[in-house]
């Protein structure tokens, strides 16, 4: 058994683009390819350009979301409700994706985005500590994943980020002039000041093949070992799966406090250094114990530093450019989508569009 649950993380990893009214792709890859033994003609739901958007793969994505509600607890019936509802904007985010996909071929992405999937099958190999490929494969058969559909969702993803950072981020991050940079210090100092930050490690038990109950014992008995004067790194190497919380990393480095979820932010709120905070569950896949490392508290003095300043300006306009790439790739592409949608599809796919000259 793998360490982390993969069908639960590839539920997770494409839900949360769901359903924001124009996000820019929905990613998919877990559905079964075949829902019918009888083979028929596909419907054509949208052209873009040289590629189509086929009445098949809008399923296998409807799927693949309906699955992810009910892994959060609902009913296959409220989910699939939930999923027809939308379907106009699950297809304009196909439309979407379909464009990135294409302009990552023009920018000869294919050999990095295929670098990039090898290097995560490889990072769960050594974490899990398989030898071969096919031992992955096996292992990923007895939890139900497709290795073929996994590494297509992967592929997707990392096209996505790909094109997005070359095209929009890389390009508004050193767009900046020296003088625009220190202007928009001198605007917004208060955005510089010193931040809280605190650095910890994890000490991860994951549910995976184990009884969940005996898994959140064993966690409490760790944490009283640890707060007795128990050796964390023994304990971590005798007892710790690959951490979620720290990424498999083991340890985070300077994570600012204001960004924190809670239930992570709340169980290190006030905890000082060498302190340890109590066993918490995390997404249904284990039990993390965390160590506070090192702590800086927040200042209000504001320091110019050129990277942060950058970032800063990357996270105000980010949004924005992305939507402005996106309504170009749009408006410079062929797209013809199949009358019997179009009247679900096109309000919501050129809705930045008819926002832009509404505003002109």
């Amino acid at each position: 058994m793998l360490a982390c649950p993969l069908k639960s993380i590839m539920i997770k990893t494409i839900k949360l683009p769901l359903f924001t009214a124009l996000s820019l792709v929905l990613f998919a890859g877990f559905a079964h390819a075949q829902e019918t033994q009888t083979k028929v003609v596909d419907e054509v739901v949208a052209q873009v350009n040289d590629g189509v958007i086929t009445l098949s793969r809008v399923k296998r994505e409807s799927k693949t979301v309906v699955d992810g509600f009910v892994e959060d607890g609902k009913t296959r019936e409220e989910a699939q409700k939930m999923v027809d509802a939308k379907q106009g904007e699950l297809i304009a985010n196909l439309i979407n994706e379909e464009l990135l996909i294409q302009k990552a071929k023009e920018l000869g992405l294919e050999k990095e985005v295929e670098q990039t999937v090898n290097e995560r099958l490889a990072e769960i190999m050594k974490s899990n500590n398989l030898k071969t490929v096919d031992a992955l494969y096996a292992e990923m058969a007895k939890q139900g994943v497709d290795p073929q559909e996994l590494k297509d969702s992967w592929r997707k993803q990392a096209t996505r980020e790909m094109v997005l950072q070359r095209e929009v981020q890389a390009k508004l991050y050193w767009g900046a002039t020296s003088k625009e940079l220190k202007e928009y210090f001198d605007k917004h100092k208060e955005k510089f000041a010193t931040p809280e930050t605190v650095s910890f490690s994890e000490i991860f038990l994951s549910f995976a093949g184990r009884d969940e109950t005996s898994v959140r014992e064993k966690a409490k008995q760790i944490y009283t070992q640890l707060k007795a004067g128990g050796d964390w790194d023994k304990l971590l190497k005798e007892n710790a799966d690959p951490g979620v919380v720290t990424q498999g990393k083991g340890k985070i480095e300077g994570a600012m406090v204001a960004d924190m979820k809670d239930v992570i932010g709340q169980p290190l709120k006030g905890l000082k250094v060498n302190d340890y905070a109590a066993p918490i569950e995390i997404d249904q896949l284990g039990m993390s114990i965390l160590r506070v490392d090192a702590r800086q508290q927040a200042s209000d003095q504001s320091v110019f530093d050129e990277n942060a300043v950058r970032l800063a300006i990357l996270g105000e306009k980010g949004a924005e450019e992305q939507k402005t790439f996106m309504a170009k790739l749009r408006n410079e592409a062929y797209i013809k989508v199949s009358e019997a949608y179009r009247p679900l599809v096109s309000p919501l796919l050129f809705a930045d569009e008819r926002k832009a000259k509404t505003s002109n």
